[in-house]
């Protein structure tokens, strides 16, 4: 507030002030030069300034500024996260439009948009499993492969499930995060590999890996292959449901693409980390910076106020 005293003064001056200061009285200015006049005018004009100045820099300095440092420290509890596809044959179904694996695509991709700081690999299984992308942090390569998934070919054709959860397991086990998550979308049943998907789930909770898993397709007896006619639905629900329960997930069933997009909601949401944030603020006094130059300008001035322009009042 006393900043506004600033130009108060200088309106004060510049309309009274000025008219009642004067070194001697003379009864007319016609008797001085010009030259005499603006000399001493300016010369009174650079001390007033002078005076001004040092008169902001005290008034600042008593405000006592200070800067503030924030120092944020953010802690987030990371999720390691595969995603398990199932794309055996009967994944082409047309019980989800266009089909069963080209709906699991899409709501997979919407999935790891809303996962913006966890690591996600990608790993697919028929009568086999592979890796189609290892834990990373990169969305964009995640999606990029996520879209490039087909259909297993006729030799490596079946349902490997136990195989499919061993195959994570490894993944994730040497992973030194807290939270250690699988979702498995399977539409069949285990008839494939050498691992039962019990015993691989049991190991999966050994290493405090949670699996979610999603049963896709109708309620139906059977449903359709374009091009290759009818099959049988035999989603394993009961292993299934196995499966999360030892490890402390949860089934869910998908009967349409609406029912995957909310398992996949619900998942993101019972999965959401909890991020901590400390923030801390470090204040640094800087008075000294104006009150110590207001000290050597008002010394400045009064020096060449006495010596150089010879003023005694």
């Amino acid at each position: 507030m006393l900043l506004f005293a600033i130009p108060l003064l200088v309106l004060w001056y510049s309309k009274y002030g000025k008219n009642k200061e004067a070194l001697i009285r003379i009864s007319s200015k016609f008797f001085l030069s010009n030259e005499i006049i603006k000399s001493g005018r300016n010369k009174n004009y650079l001390i007033k300034l002078f005076n001004l100045l040092v008169l902001l820099l005290i008034i600042i300095g008593i405000a006592r500024p200070q800067l503030v440092d924030k120092l944020s420290k953010t802690s987030i509890n990371v999720v390691d996260m595969i995603l398990v596809l199932d794309i055996s044959s009967s994944m082409l179904a047309d019980d989800f439009k266009p089909n069963r694996l080209e709906a699991v695509k899409k709501t997979a991709i919407d999935f790891i948009d809303s996962r913006k700081n966890d690591r996600i690999g990608i790993l697919v299984f028929a009568g086999e499993s592979f890796i189609q992308c290892p834990l990373t942090i990169d969305k964009t390569v995640l999606k990029s492969l996520v879209k490039e998934i087909t259909i297993a070919s006729k030799e490596y054709d079946g349902t490997a499930i136990g195989m499919a959860i061993a195959n994570a397991t490894n993944r994730l086990r040497k992973s030194d995060v807290e939270s250690k998550v699988m979702i498995l979308l399977s539409d069949g049943s285990n008839n494939s590999g050498e691992i039962d998907p019990k015993t691989a789930s049991e190991l999966a909770a050994q290493y405090n890996i949670k699996i979610y898993t999603i049963g896709a397709g109708t309620n139906q007896s059977y449903t359709r292959i374009p091009g290759r006619g009818l099959i049988k639905n035999e989603i394993d629900e009961e292993t299934l449901i196995y499966i999360s329960k030892v490890t402390g997930g949860k089934f869910f069933r998908a009967t349409d693409v609406a029912a995957l997009e909310s398992i996949y909601n619900e998942i993101d949401m019972l999965e959401r980390s909890e991020i901590e944030v400390k923030e801390y603020s470090q204040y640094t006094e800087i008075y000294g910076w104006f009150l110590i130059p207001s000290l050597f300008l008002g010394i400045f001035s009064e020096l060449i106020r006495r010596f150089l322009f010879r003023s005694t009042i």
